[in-house]
């Protein structure tokens, strides 16, 4: 039997066509147990996820975790689960349809856009491989994390990779690393503050709370923790604010190991327990809402903060479908793209055939 799957039937002459393909962390098929439980498994087997030797955390893993966190999981995941499934794949996919509305407005209808989730389904391997078969030749891979891990955009790249492993004939790949600095993104993130503000009045502090990794990561050389940090600042100055108005925090911390801190829920409290009456929340790390920016950051910190004293806690949601950041996604995957979005104007490939016909017409006279 042979390593290879199958190719797809080609054509000589044929028009390359270019897919975006847009990787978001992943969700649970269910809101249950045995969902949890398949999900965990894969997530947290993931080396780039959890750099524990080998022997020792598959007995911790499989003689601990996976028997007790799983429910506790579930639990979280029912209460934000929408009648059409995860939050996070529920957006994620309206994203890649909002952004291939995009492509066809700016005449690109022979660029496909697809997502999928590097752990649960839909998985990198079949969302490439149907890519593949659709007579996709050219791909750009888009993590959907604005700032770069080892642990996210990292792990992605591996399973491309791992994919690829499988084909004959191999395409050509992008990737898109990070956009924690880029100019659409970051105003998006503000214009949805400002606009909260001019909604709700501006509370006393602003939170960003991004999603932690341990502490180690960043002695190694992940550069995860400075582009948090720049993605906060590039955010105030977008607002006009100054370090005194904002904080930058790090959120769902696993286990007993230092992580990257200050640690969001603990700092919440303290701010409370000082003094401070209202605060206002944002993930700017997060694309899309999920179980750790609506359960976690919307009502257990929200609990937690109201219990110390504050009076007033304010999530600001997620960019999830907004015009402004599906604009911004759309402008910095065309500037990913370089000569491949030339290449895929209308035209151009007519062009390139036409200057195939005349060489081997050329050819054909000597």
């Amino acid at each position: 039997m042979s390593r290879f799957l199958d190719e797809p039937s080609y054509t000589h002459g044929q028009r390359a066509r270019t897919g975006i393909l847009l990787v978001n962390l992943g969700t649970p098929d269910r809101p249950d147990a045995p969902a949890l439980k398949r999900y965990l498994r894969q997530f947290l087997s993931d080396d780039r996820v959890v750099e524990i030797p080998k022997a020792l955390w598959w007995f911790i893993l499989n003689g601990i975790i996976l028997n007790v966190r799983p429910r506790k999981s579930a639990a979280k995941y029912a209460t934000v689960w929408t009648d059409e499934g995860s939050p996070l794949r529920v957006h994620t996919e309206r994203q890649a349809r909002l952004l291939q509305g995009w492509m066809v407005a700016e005449g690109r209808s022979d660029i496909d856009v697809r997502f999928a989730m590097r752990y649960g389904s839909p998985s990198i391997a079949e969302v490439m491989q149907q890519m593949k078969m659709d007579g996709c030749q050219r791909m750009l891979v888009v993590p959907m994390y604005p700032q770069g891990a080892s642990s996210t955009t990292g792990s992605v790249i591996d399973e491309v990779a791992r994919t690829l492993l499988r084909w004959r004939n191999l395409p050509e790949v992008r990737y898109l690393r990070a956009f924690a600095g880029d100019t659409g993104y970051v105003g998006a993130v503000a214009a949805s503050i400002r606009e909260h503000w001019a909604r709700n009045g501006r509370a006393d502090k602003l939170v960003m709370s991004f999603h932690g990794v341990p502490y180690f990561h960043l002695s190694s050389g992940d550069p995860y923790h400075c582009e948090c940090h720049k993605t906060g600042r590039l955010i105030a100055e977008s607002l006009g604010i100054g370090p005194d108005n904002y904080m930058v925090t790090f959120q769902s911390r696993f286990g007993r190991a230092r992580w990257l801190e200050p640690y969001t829920q603990p700092t919440l409290e303290r701010l409370a327990s000082e003094g401070l009456r209202s605060v206002d929340v944002v993930c700017p790390g997060f694309v899309a809402d999920c179980l750790e920016t609506l359960e976690e950051i919307g009502e257990e910190n929200r609990d937690a903060f109201l219990a110390r004293g504050g009076q007033q806690f304010s999530y600001i949601p997620c960019l999830n479908e907004r015009p402004d950041w599906i604009a911004a996604l759309g402008q910095r995957i065309r500037l990913e793209l370089g000569h491949w979005w030339d290449e895929a104007a209308p035209g151009v490939g007519d062009e390139l055939q036409q200057q195939a016909a005349r060489a081997r017409s050329m050819g054909a006279a000597r």
